[in-house]
Protein backbone atom coordinates (compact mmCIF):
# COMPACT_ATOMS: atom_id res chain seq x y z
CA UNK A 1 0.00 0.00 0.00
CA UNK A 2 2.79 2.40 0.91
CA UNK A 3 4.53 1.64 -2.38
CA UNK A 4 1.35 2.47 -4.34
CA UNK A 5 0.94 5.78 -2.47
CA UNK A 6 4.55 6.72 -3.17
CA UNK A 7 4.06 5.78 -6.83
CA UNK A 8 0.94 7.97 -7.07
CA UNK A 9 2.75 10.88 -5.44
CA UNK A 10 5.63 10.45 -7.86
CA UNK A 11 3.30 10.44 -10.87
CA UNK A 12 1.46 13.53 -9.60
CA UNK A 13 4.74 15.31 -8.90
CA UNK A 14 6.10 14.62 -12.39
CA UNK A 15 2.74 15.61 -13.85
CA UNK A 16 2.87 19.01 -12.14
CA UNK A 17 6.42 19.54 -13.38
CA UNK A 18 5.41 18.62 -16.94
CA UNK A 19 2.45 21.03 -16.81
CA UNK A 20 4.73 23.84 -15.59
CA UNK A 21 7.22 23.08 -18.35
CA UNK A 22 4.49 23.09 -21.01
CA UNK A 23 3.13 26.42 -19.72
CA UNK A 24 6.55 28.02 -19.96
CA UNK A 25 7.13 26.59 -23.44
CA UNK A 26 3.72 27.78 -24.63
CA UNK A 27 4.35 31.32 -23.37
CA UNK A 28 7.77 31.31 -25.00
CA UNK A 29 6.31 29.98 -28.25
CA UNK A 30 3.67 32.74 -28.32
CA UNK A 31 6.29 35.46 -27.75
CA UNK A 32 8.67 34.06 -30.36
CA UNK A 33 5.86 33.57 -32.89
CA UNK A 34 4.67 37.16 -32.39
CA UNK A 35 8.16 38.58 -32.92
CA UNK A 36 9.00 36.34 -35.88
CA UNK A 37 5.66 36.88 -37.65
CA UNK A 38 5.80 40.66 -37.30
CA UNK A 39 9.55 41.13 -37.70
CA UNK A 40 10.51 38.74 -40.49
CA UNK A 41 8.83 40.93 -43.11
CA UNK A 42 11.39 43.74 -42.71
CA UNK A 43 14.47 41.48 -42.60
CA UNK A 44 16.50 41.94 -45.77
CA UNK A 45 20.09 42.46 -46.84
CA UNK A 46 19.60 46.22 -46.87
CA UNK A 47 18.05 46.12 -43.39
CA UNK A 48 21.13 44.33 -42.05
CA UNK A 49 23.80 46.30 -43.92
CA UNK A 50 22.58 49.91 -44.16
CA UNK A 51 22.23 52.71 -41.58
CA UNK A 52 18.86 54.19 -40.63
CA UNK A 53 17.64 57.19 -42.65
CA UNK A 54 14.73 59.66 -42.61
CA UNK A 55 14.54 59.93 -38.85
CA UNK A 56 15.03 56.15 -38.44
CA UNK A 57 11.78 55.48 -40.30
CA UNK A 58 13.64 53.78 -43.16
CA UNK A 59 16.96 52.10 -43.79
CA UNK A 60 18.59 49.44 -41.68
CA UNK A 61 20.26 48.71 -38.36
CA UNK A 62 23.85 48.05 -39.39
CA UNK A 63 25.40 50.61 -36.97
CA UNK A 64 23.40 49.06 -34.11
CA UNK A 65 24.59 45.55 -35.01
CA UNK A 66 28.20 46.73 -35.24
CA UNK A 67 27.95 48.71 -32.01
CA UNK A 68 26.54 45.67 -30.18
CA UNK A 69 29.42 43.58 -31.49
CA UNK A 70 32.05 46.13 -30.40
CA UNK A 71 30.67 46.63 -26.89
CA UNK A 72 30.27 42.86 -26.39
CA UNK A 73 33.86 42.34 -27.54
CA UNK A 74 35.03 45.03 -25.10
CA UNK A 75 33.05 43.33 -22.34
CA UNK A 76 34.76 40.02 -23.11
CA UNK A 77 38.23 41.57 -23.14
CA UNK A 78 37.68 43.16 -19.73
CA UNK A 79 35.58 40.50 -17.95
CA UNK A 80 36.89 37.13 -19.14
CA UNK A 81 40.53 37.29 -17.92
CA UNK A 82 39.55 38.96 -14.64
CA UNK A 83 36.72 36.51 -14.01
CA UNK A 84 38.91 33.47 -14.71
CA UNK A 85 41.69 34.82 -12.51
CA UNK A 86 39.32 35.47 -9.60
CA UNK A 87 37.80 32.00 -9.90
CA UNK A 88 41.19 30.29 -10.01
CA UNK A 89 42.35 32.22 -6.96
CA UNK A 90 39.20 31.55 -4.92
CA UNK A 91 39.05 27.85 -5.74
CA UNK A 92 42.74 26.94 -5.87
CA UNK A 93 44.71 29.38 -3.74
CA UNK A 94 42.45 31.13 -1.21
CA UNK A 95 42.06 29.64 2.26
CA UNK A 96 38.62 28.39 3.22
CA UNK A 97 38.13 30.96 5.95
CA UNK A 98 35.62 33.65 6.82
CA UNK A 99 37.10 36.21 4.46
CA UNK A 100 36.88 33.88 1.46
CA UNK A 101 33.30 32.95 2.32
CA UNK A 102 32.44 36.64 2.64
CA UNK A 103 33.95 37.33 -0.80
CA UNK A 104 31.92 34.50 -2.33
CA UNK A 105 28.77 35.77 -0.65
CA UNK A 106 29.44 39.27 -1.98
CA UNK A 107 29.90 37.90 -5.51
CA UNK A 108 26.58 36.02 -5.28
CA UNK A 109 24.84 39.17 -4.03
CA UNK A 110 26.25 41.20 -6.92
CA UNK A 111 24.52 38.81 -9.32
CA UNK A 112 21.18 40.08 -8.03
CA UNK A 113 21.93 43.80 -8.34
CA UNK A 114 19.63 45.46 -10.95
CA UNK A 115 21.39 46.37 -14.18
CA UNK A 116 20.37 50.02 -13.86
CA UNK A 117 22.49 50.23 -10.70
CA UNK A 118 25.51 49.04 -12.66
CA UNK A 119 24.68 51.68 -15.28
CA UNK A 120 24.69 54.49 -12.72
CA UNK A 121 27.89 53.14 -11.18
CA UNK A 122 29.47 53.06 -14.64
CA UNK A 123 28.57 56.71 -15.16
CA UNK A 124 30.16 57.71 -11.85
CA UNK A 125 33.31 55.61 -12.27
CA UNK A 126 34.12 55.29 -15.97
CA UNK A 127 32.38 58.27 -17.57
CA UNK A 128 33.13 60.90 -14.89
CA UNK A 129 35.94 59.71 -12.61
CA UNK A 130 38.06 57.98 -15.28
CA UNK A 131 37.13 60.56 -17.96
CA UNK A 132 36.36 57.91 -20.59
CA UNK A 133 33.22 59.82 -21.55
CA UNK A 134 30.18 58.17 -23.07
CA UNK A 135 31.94 55.57 -25.17
CA UNK A 136 32.38 51.92 -26.08
CA UNK A 137 35.05 51.65 -23.38
CA UNK A 138 32.76 52.97 -20.63
CA UNK A 139 29.84 50.79 -21.72
CA UNK A 140 32.04 47.70 -22.12
CA UNK A 141 33.62 48.21 -18.70
CA UNK A 142 30.20 48.64 -17.10
CA UNK A 143 28.87 45.48 -18.76
CA UNK A 144 32.09 43.72 -17.78
CA UNK A 145 31.46 44.53 -14.12
CA UNK A 146 27.88 43.35 -14.47
CA UNK A 147 28.90 39.98 -15.97
CA UNK A 148 31.81 39.38 -13.56
CA UNK A 149 29.70 37.67 -10.85
CA UNK A 150 28.27 35.19 -13.36
CA UNK A 151 31.69 34.61 -14.93
CA UNK A 152 33.40 34.04 -11.57
CA UNK A 153 30.65 31.75 -10.30
CA UNK A 154 30.51 29.66 -13.48
CA UNK A 155 34.31 29.35 -13.61
CA UNK A 156 34.59 28.38 -9.95
CA UNK A 157 31.84 25.76 -10.26
CA UNK A 158 33.60 24.31 -13.32
CA UNK A 159 36.87 24.12 -11.39
CA UNK A 160 35.13 22.33 -8.52
CA UNK A 161 33.98 19.54 -10.86
CA UNK A 162 37.60 18.48 -11.46
CA UNK A 163 38.50 15.73 -8.94
CA UNK A 164 41.08 16.62 -6.29
CA UNK A 165 43.13 13.58 -7.33
CA UNK A 166 44.14 15.33 -10.56
CA UNK A 167 45.84 18.04 -8.54
CA UNK A 168 47.37 15.66 -6.00
CA UNK A 169 48.74 13.37 -8.71
CA UNK A 170 50.51 16.24 -10.47
CA UNK A 171 51.95 17.55 -7.20
CA UNK A 172 53.18 14.07 -6.28
CA UNK A 173 55.11 13.94 -9.56
CA UNK A 174 56.94 17.17 -8.72
CA UNK A 175 54.81 19.71 -10.59
CA UNK A 176 54.24 23.14 -9.10
CA UNK A 177 50.76 24.13 -8.04
CA UNK A 178 50.33 26.37 -11.11
CA UNK A 179 51.54 23.59 -13.43
CA UNK A 180 49.00 21.23 -11.89
CA UNK A 181 46.24 23.80 -12.45
CA UNK A 182 47.42 24.76 -15.92
CA UNK A 183 47.86 21.26 -17.37
CA UNK A 184 45.58 19.04 -15.28
CA UNK A 185 42.70 21.18 -14.03
CA UNK A 186 42.00 23.87 -16.61
CA UNK A 187 41.70 21.54 -19.64
CA UNK A 188 38.90 19.66 -17.88
CA UNK A 189 37.22 22.80 -16.52
CA UNK A 190 37.41 24.86 -19.72
CA UNK A 191 34.08 23.60 -21.19
CA UNK A 192 32.13 24.79 -18.17
CA UNK A 193 34.14 28.01 -17.91
CA UNK A 194 33.59 28.95 -21.56
CA UNK A 195 29.91 28.09 -21.36
CA UNK A 196 29.39 30.38 -18.37
CA UNK A 197 31.36 33.17 -20.01
CA UNK A 198 29.45 33.04 -23.28
CA UNK A 199 26.13 32.94 -21.45
CA UNK A 200 27.23 36.01 -19.49
CA UNK A 201 28.24 37.81 -22.68
CA UNK A 202 24.94 36.92 -24.36
CA UNK A 203 23.13 38.47 -21.41
CA UNK A 204 25.32 41.57 -21.68
CA UNK A 205 24.56 41.88 -25.40
CA UNK A 206 20.84 42.24 -24.63
CA UNK A 207 21.12 44.75 -21.78
CA UNK A 208 19.82 48.29 -22.20
CA UNK A 209 20.11 49.97 -18.79
CA UNK A 210 23.92 49.73 -18.34
CA UNK A 211 24.62 51.30 -21.74
CA UNK A 212 21.81 53.86 -21.52
CA UNK A 213 24.02 56.39 -19.71
CA UNK A 214 27.50 55.15 -20.59
CA UNK A 215 27.75 55.23 -24.36
CA UNK A 216 24.68 54.32 -26.41
CA UNK A 217 23.55 57.00 -28.85
CA UNK A 218 20.00 57.79 -29.93
CA UNK A 219 20.96 58.14 -33.59
CA UNK A 220 24.48 57.67 -34.92
CA UNK A 221 24.63 56.39 -38.49
CA UNK A 222 28.44 56.55 -38.63
CA UNK A 223 30.54 53.56 -37.62
CA UNK A 224 32.54 54.12 -34.38
CA UNK A 225 36.20 54.83 -35.14
CA UNK A 226 37.68 54.18 -31.67
CA UNK A 227 36.83 52.71 -28.28
CA UNK A 228 36.19 56.27 -27.04
CA UNK A 229 33.41 56.83 -29.57
CA UNK A 230 29.69 56.63 -28.92
CA UNK A 231 27.77 53.84 -30.61
CA UNK A 232 24.34 52.55 -31.47
CA UNK A 233 23.28 49.20 -29.98
CA UNK A 234 20.45 46.80 -30.74
CA UNK A 235 18.80 46.79 -27.28
CA UNK A 236 18.88 50.58 -26.97
CA UNK A 237 17.72 51.00 -30.58
CA UNK A 238 14.81 48.67 -29.83
CA UNK A 239 13.96 50.70 -26.73
CA UNK A 240 13.95 53.94 -28.73
CA UNK A 241 11.86 52.52 -31.57
CA UNK A 242 9.34 51.01 -29.15
CA UNK A 243 8.86 53.88 -26.69
CA UNK A 244 10.59 57.13 -27.66
CA UNK A 245 10.15 57.57 -31.42
CA UNK A 246 7.89 60.39 -32.61
CA UNK A 247 5.93 57.97 -34.84
CA UNK A 248 5.86 54.63 -33.07
CA UNK A 249 3.13 53.18 -35.28
CA UNK A 250 5.24 53.80 -38.41
CA UNK A 251 8.44 52.26 -37.06
CA UNK A 252 6.82 49.34 -35.23
CA UNK A 253 7.80 46.83 -37.98
CA UNK A 254 11.41 48.05 -37.67
CA UNK A 255 11.22 47.55 -33.91
CA UNK A 256 10.02 43.99 -34.40
CA UNK A 257 12.79 43.38 -36.94
CA UNK A 258 15.36 44.73 -34.48
CA UNK A 259 13.97 42.46 -31.75
CA UNK A 260 14.19 39.47 -34.07
CA UNK A 261 17.82 40.22 -34.97
CA UNK A 262 18.70 40.62 -31.27
CA UNK A 263 17.01 37.33 -30.38
CA UNK A 264 18.85 35.54 -33.19
CA UNK A 265 22.15 37.07 -32.05
CA UNK A 266 21.64 35.93 -28.44
CA UNK A 267 20.48 32.49 -29.63
CA UNK A 268 23.60 32.09 -31.77
CA UNK A 269 25.84 33.03 -28.84
CA UNK A 270 24.12 30.43 -26.67
CA UNK A 271 24.37 27.88 -29.48
CA UNK A 272 28.10 28.56 -29.73
CA UNK A 273 28.40 27.89 -25.99
CA UNK A 274 26.62 24.55 -26.36
CA UNK A 275 28.76 23.51 -29.35
CA UNK A 276 32.03 24.51 -27.66
CA UNK A 277 31.08 22.65 -24.50
CA UNK A 278 30.11 19.52 -26.44
CA UNK A 279 33.27 19.46 -28.54
CA UNK A 280 35.64 20.15 -25.65
CA UNK A 281 33.97 17.49 -23.51
CA UNK A 282 34.15 15.03 -26.39
CA UNK A 283 37.82 15.87 -26.88
CA UNK A 284 38.49 15.46 -23.16
CA UNK A 285 36.72 12.10 -23.07
CA UNK A 286 38.74 10.95 -26.09
CA UNK A 287 42.02 11.88 -24.39
CA UNK A 288 40.84 10.30 -21.15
Amino acid sequence: MKIKVKRIKEILGFGVLHVCMLCVLMILAVIVYDIVSKGSGVISWDFLTKPPVDGMTKGGIFPAILGTFFVTLMTAVLAVPLGMGCAIYLNEYARDDGLTRFIRLSIRNLSGVPSIVFGLFGVALFVDACHFGTSILSAGATLGLMTLPLTITASEEALKTVPRSYREGALALGATKWQAIRYNVLPLAIPGILTGMILGLSRAAGETAPILFTGAAFFLPDVPNSILSQFMALPYHLYIMSTQHHNIALVRPIAYGTALVLIVLVFLMNLVAVIIRYRLRKKGNAHG
